[in-house]
């Protein structure tokens, strides 16, 4: 099957990689003749150091597989094509219906949208039952967790054939509903949000709270160096997203601070500052915080984090299983949060959350009656 993709940037060749290595020819498409030069010099560089590690064997052979076109005409002989272009639905809406009047009745359309709607991407298809939502991870050579999202339009059967060609790509896919964020941008708004919130509050600083998450808390990076590295643009216009798209619940209430720092330009490490400056090169972190102080953090932030995953089982978003999968293969969480809530205690969670909202009365802190009767029961996810 030849797989066609449209978007030249950093998850578009990324993914090129991935389905030309499973053994495909790839057509990456871009209507930008300058970005495809540049995705198609950083495929030559990047197969040429798999090949140096011995990873490859032939970087020319995987080479020859891939096709750079400007015109979209040219994915006509696709049977599955990726969207992965700006995060914008009127112009995938835009670009799905046009594609539809190029590729065969049999050809498979999917969206590598991180938050948006894949019923309302379907909907600009005449045949929206072979629409689905397939989002890889950044980058995706490298990160294992792949979401598929059946939207109501999908015919029966499709993301399961998604999820076989996910496996077959050596991947490790989960299944998740259409609903905003998905697993992973969904259930992880807490470790940048409550984060935040405790530095805005003057509970904390931004090092202090980084440092308890990782030192205390077994997290690869903190919330502040995490949303440096991904780049404001795209970590705060997800919370935006998901916040307006949940119809203004508080649990996904953006930050000013963070909104700030988009507005000034300071995105993180790509524009040398954002909560850290790194102009000089890497900031070292530093804490005065004992250990007792930075378990408050990490609890705060963690049961926030747990009550998101429960309330996600609660509304059958996804498996149990899933869930824990994608949290711990999407964000590199140190175990899946309901696995954590087992080890904690449902009962104990439950009680931190309640002692939240008696403080603040703020809806964000509401419990979810899955966590109120597994707590109250003390029964556990996972046998």
């Amino acid at each position: 099957m030849n797989i066609g993709i449209i978007g030249s940037g950093a998850m578009g060749n990324g993914i090129a990689q991935v389905a030309a290595m499973a053994g495909h020819k790839v057509v990456v498409y871009d209507n930008n003749t300058a970005a495809l030069d540049k995705a198609k010099a950083a495929t030559e560089k990047a197969l040429q150091k798999l090949a140096e590690k011995g990873k490859i064997t032939d970087a020319a052979e995987l080479f020859a597989r891939y096709t750079y076109v400007n015109n979209l005409e040219e994915l006509k002989d696709s049977g599955l094509v990726i969207e992965a272009i700006i995060e914008q639905l009127d112009i995938k809406k835009s670009v799905f219906a046009q594609l539809e009047t190029i590729v065969s009745e049999a050809c498979i359309l999917a969206s590598n949208t991180s938050s948006l709607s894949i019923a309302s991407i379907a909907a600009a298809c005449k045949k929206a039952d072979r629409v689905i939502g397939i989002h890889f991870f950044n980058p995706a050579p490298v990160m294992a967790l792949v979401e598929i999202i059946p939207a109501i339009q999908t015919r029966e059967g499709l993301a399961q054939e998604i999820k076989e060609l996910m496996l077959a790509w050596k991947k490790v896919p989960v299944l998740t509903k259409d609903t905003p964020g998905f697993i992973v941008n969904r259930v992880a708004r807490p470790f940048y949000g409550e984060a935040i919130r405790i530095m805005e509050e003057g509970l904390a600083g931004k090092e202090d709270i980084d440092l308890a998450l990782t030192q205390l808390g077994g997290f690869k990076m903190g919330p502040f160096t995490l949303t440096d590295y991904i780049g404001h643009d795209v970590n705060y216009v997800v919370t935006e997203t998901v916040f307006q798209s949940f119809y203004y619940d508080p649990k996904y209430r953006p930050a000013f601070a963070q909104k700030r720092l988009l507005e000034a330009g300071w995105l993180g490490r790509k524009s040398g500052k954002g909560f850290y400056n790194y102009e000089n090169g890497e900031p070292v972190l530093t804490t005065a915080l004992n250990e007792v102080e930075q378990k408050t953090i990490v609890e705060r932030i963690l049961f926030m984090l747990i009550n998101e995953a429960v309330e996600a089982l609660y509304l059958n978003i996804a498996s149990a299983a899933d869930l824990d999968l994608a949290m711990t293969k999407g964000v590199n969480y140190p175990k899946g949060l309901l696995q954590w809530c087992d080890e904690l205690g449902a009962d104990y969670v439950l009680a931190g959350m309640d002692a939240l909202y008696k403080t603040y009365h703020d809806d964000r802190y509401r419990a979810s009656a899955l966590l109120r009767k597994y707590g109250t029961e003390k029964r556990k996810f996972f046998n």
